[in-house]
């Protein structure tokens, strides 16, 4: 007798920047055997100049943007993708969502303190620590009618991933 496959639904790690998506995310993916995306790839070359400039995107400069990032979480139904995504705003992850509804979202965070200095040791990235308050600023949390965890990535790592696995296996 074989068991039918879990399915998993797209998963967006989320945050400002510095708060660990790409970390979690890659790992998170690794742990459940699905494809890991970096949304910042998907990011057309004149926002990541302008994020290098420390100018911050405006709602305008991410729509083209959150659809990409959209069309990616509907590519596998059933199968993720774990997504790394800031999704900061409301808006932005109802544009995820509607392109796949059944997105979860795992918001990370961490003290101001923590993020610029994880922001200041990884000088090749093209966000600068310096749009770190403007990411704080915007950053609006995951509502109660949001599907979705909040994971404080200030404690161990085996800890936080731990805890994001067995969230996403209970809400499946």
């Amino acid at each position: 007798m074989t068991s039918e496959p879990v399915l998993l639904p797209p998963v967006v790690v989320m945050g400002v920047s510095g708060s660990g998506k790409s970390t979690v995310g890659t790992a998170l993916a690794a742990a459940l055997g699905v494809d890991f995306i970096d949304a910042d790839d998907l990011h057309p070359a004149a926002n990541k100049a302008k994020m290098a400039a420390g100018i911050p995107l405006t709602d305008t400069d991410r729509q083209p943007w959150l659809v990409l990032v959209g069309d990616a979480l509907h590519a596998q139904p059933g199968r993720g993708p774990v997504i790394a995504c800031s999704a900061l705003k409301r808006v932005y992850r109802d544009t995820l969502r509607s392109s796949a509804p059944d997105a979860v979202f795992l918001e990370l965070e961490a003290g101001k303190a923590e993020l610029r200095a994880r922001m200041e040791h990884r000088p090749e990235h093209f966000m600068p620590a310096a749009l770190l308050d403007s990411q704080l600023e915007t950053l609006q949390p995951l509502e109660a009618d949001e599907r979705g965890v909040v994971l404080d990535t200030s404690a161990p790592f085996a800890e936080v991933l731990t805890h994001a696995v067995a969230w996403l296996r209970a809400s499946v």
